[in-house]
């Protein structure tokens, strides 16, 4: 069971990766040290990971697209093409599914390419690959504070997240685009997203407040995200499973958005295929799992069919890798980006 503070912090950072430590703590009536203390922890032990991401898709936004991809191959084959993928900056989410059969990724890819385009160029050269479904995100569910996967619980209430989303306003400037003297700010981002603003002055000997100015550029530009990787297994969440679904076509933004907002779901999005919906859920067991299935996505009417597809070992997610049971920062291509 997690401590009620830890949860507290994890949703904090959830919802505002890059929140102070002392807004946090006022919201949560601890101290700034102790917040601090906590996060650190946490991040050390693998649990947790705020990553600064560089989006390479920025200029031409409307002609990409995530794919969700699943690779039926052969089980001795899997290590080498789940490494394949780990290693590729354009997956962003990588993950075994139960019987070692089939991988399970998204990838971004230009919409223009073909089946073969998207996976197979990012795959090493093998016959060892016997099927591939790919499907396009249509449309992502969820809007902040009720987006992150909360399962954990302990988290905030509605006005403590209200609180923390109060950010400090923005120095002004206009949007901007990554320059080569970016990329020790970028780089120091892309392994700890709440590198401090005196620590990334060191690194590109900038003043605190050019540094301020250059992220709030990059960010109003949407050339700059943040994500923060959590690893449920560490909080005592053994079970996740990929929920296939069918709705009616009217009923999908509404049915959507109801599913994004149960704790135990991490994502939730129309896509393109045989069934039109997706979720990921995080469970603690199968009895969880179960309890899940029958009682709050059982209530949902306008839910057709599902199929459940347990994910068995989590390879890759957002700037993250899963390596000895905990999140670490993925190995790429320098001035790769992870998201």
């Amino acid at each position: 069971m997690i401590d009620p503070l830890d949860g507290q912090i994890l949703h904090a950072l959830q919802i505002s990766p890059r929140v102070p430590f002392r807004r946090i703590a006022e919201v949560v009536g601890a101290t700034e040290q102790t917040i601090a203390r906590r996060y650190h922890r946490l991040r050390r032990a693998g649990v947790v990971r705020v990553v600064g991401l560089q989006n390479p898709w920025v200029d031409g936004e409307s002609d990409w697209a995530q794919w969700v991809c699943r690779i039926h191959a052969k089980p001795d084959r899997i290590p080498q093409l789940a490494d394949a993928l780990v290693r590729n900056p354009d997956v962003s989410h990588a993950n075994v599914l139960s019987g070692w059969t089939d991988l399970v990724c998204t990838i971004r890819a230009p919409l223009g390419d073909s089946r073969d385009d998207v996976l197979l160029k990012r795959l090493p050269r093998t016959s060892s690959v016997i099927d591939i479904d790919i499907d396009a995100v249509l449309h992502t569910f969820g809007r902040l504070p009720s987006a992150p996967w909360t399962g954990y619980g302990h988290k905030l209430s509605g006005a403590q997240a209200a609180r923390i989303l109060a950010e400090d306003r923005p120095p002004s400037g206009q949007p901007a685009r990554p320059a080569p003297e970016d990329r020790p700010m970028l780089d120091a981002l892309a392994d700890d997203g709440r590198t401090p603003y005196s620590r990334l002055a060191d690194r590109t000997g900038w003043s605190v407040a050019r540094v301020r100015r250059r992220l709030a550029a990059l960010e109003a530009a949407g050339a700059l995200q943040y994500d923060v990787d959590v690893l449920p297994e560490l909080l005592g969440y053994r079970l996740s499973a990929m929920l296939w679904l069918t709705v009616a076509p009217r009923h999908t933004q509404h049915v959507g958005e109801r599913i994004a907002a149960h704790d135990q779901v991490a994502f939730a999005a129309a896509v393109s295929g045989r069934k039109n919906l997706m979720a990921v859920v995080i469970c603690r067991d199968v009895h969880d799992l179960y309890g899940y299935l029958a009682d709050q996505l059982g209530a949902i009417e306008e839910v057709l069919s599902y199929e459940v597809s347990i994910r068995i070992q989590r390879l890759k997610q957002h700037g993250s890798v899963v390596a000895h049971g905990r999140l670490m920062k993925p190995i790429t291509p320098r001035g790769a980006a992870t998201g």
